[in-house]
């Protein structure tokens, strides 16, 4: 039965929670900063308990399948779960395969799986954005840093190898933030000013009220 669930779960990991919380206060979030609708384009655009909030939603995506695997009593068709979610949210069917980078929902499914591991790595992207400004650069330092936490947490050959291929999902979708940040030209994770090409509101007619938003700075 926990097999069947897959589609579900890859359905739940679709749902826009960036995309809906900055179109709550008539920003287009696709359209501002680094264009991506995930919890530190919203902190950066909106601010940081908006990009909590964001972070929170994404993470019960990831969240919600592991709590469900684990009730089944199916710890590897669980990472099959937590993956379709996360695919979800990368690439949803809905928003014609355009999603987040992942780190917040499989951040959700640490949650359940291996505390611990999440606590560590938390900090970790913390003290990096903070002493380097680059959200991007903690993402991408504790992707990599997410399959050798739950090996040492003790975990089986089979979950590390589950979590590597997780942490590779991150990693691929984090190619253009690791040729920005070669480049020293990425985006600072602090909270911008307001962005000319944000877009407002919709008017009555159903139209925005600006025009094609421009390229990010």
């Amino acid at each position: 039965m926990i097999w069947g669930l897959v589609p579900v779960a890859y359905l739940l990991g679709t749902f826009p929670s960036a995309v809906m919380v900055a179109r709550s206060k008539g920003i287009d979030i696709t359209a501002v900063g680094s264009r991506n609708p995930g919890a530190s384009n919203v902190a950066r655009t909106m601010g940081t308990a908006w990009g909590i909030l964001v972070f929170v939603l994404d993470g019960l995506k990831g969240a919600i399948p592991a709590v469900v695997g684990l009730a089944l009593d199916e710890p590897k068709a669980t990472y099959a779960l937590v993956a379709a979610a996360v695919v979800g949210h990368m690439y949803p069917v809905t928003r014609r395969f355009v999603g987040g980078k992942g780190v917040a929902t499989v951040g959700g499914a640490l949650v359940v799986l291996h505390p611990l591991v999440f606590a560590v790595l938390t900090a970790v992207w913390v003290a990096i954005r903070k002493f380097s400004g680059k959200a991007s650069l903690g993402s991408l330092v504790i992707a990599v840093g997410l399959p050798v936490g739950v090996a040492l947490d003790g975990s089986p050959a089979w979950e590390v190898a589950a979590t590597v291929g997780l942490a590779a999902l991150v990693l691929l979708r984090h190619m253009d933030n690791i040729k920005r940040l070669v480049r020293g030209s990425e985006l600072s994770a602090s909270r911008q000013g307001s962005h000319p090409s944000a877009a407002t509101t919709h008017g009555p007619a159903g139209g925005t009220a600006r025009d094609q938003a421009s390229k990010p700075h």
